[in-house]
């Protein structure tokens, strides 16, 4: 489950609606840096935290299927063992992209998304990953 810089190019160029699973309003937490960070960036973020009404004054969605509109890549900022049904919620909505933050990883999940025609990236930053294939826009 290579993911080379051609393939994570096109999905930061062709997908702008990012649903961020885990954002926290926290500005310390990395989720919340990363969501300003693609904010900045022109991509249309979309909070899914159920303990919260609103981070980064948006939104905030108790799950992917709560929300109304398209989702393209979901982004995901909780521990590997939360990747499988994730997974599956990703696939129900039409995401086309699952993307996992560095140090999170699930074979599993891989394997569930894959198979209902997800791309997948695993262990990579979407800040990092754009700052160095798109550029240093933003915050």
């Amino acid at each position: 489950m290579t993911t080379t810089d051609d393939q994570l190019r096109a999905i930061l160029a062709d997908h702008k609606n990012v649903a961020v699973v885990g954002l926290s309003p926290n500005p310390d937490r990395d989720s919340n840096e990363v969501a300003a960070y693609l904010i900045a960036n022109g991509y249309n973020v979309i909070p899914i935290n159920p303990a919260v009404n609103e981070v980064l004054g948006l939104k905030s969605y108790p799950s992917l299927e709560a929300v109304p509109g398209p989702i393209e890549i979901v982004d995901v900022f909780r521990r590997s063992d939360n990747i499988p049904d994730i997974a599956r919620s990703a696939v129900a909505v039409g995401a086309k992209v699952l993307w996992t933050q560095l140090d999170i990883v699930s074979e599993a999940g891989a394997e569930i998304a894959e198979i209902g025609g997800l791309q997948v990236v695993m262990d990579r930053c979407t800040l990092i990953e754009h700052r160095r294939l798109i550029g240093t826009g933003g915050s």
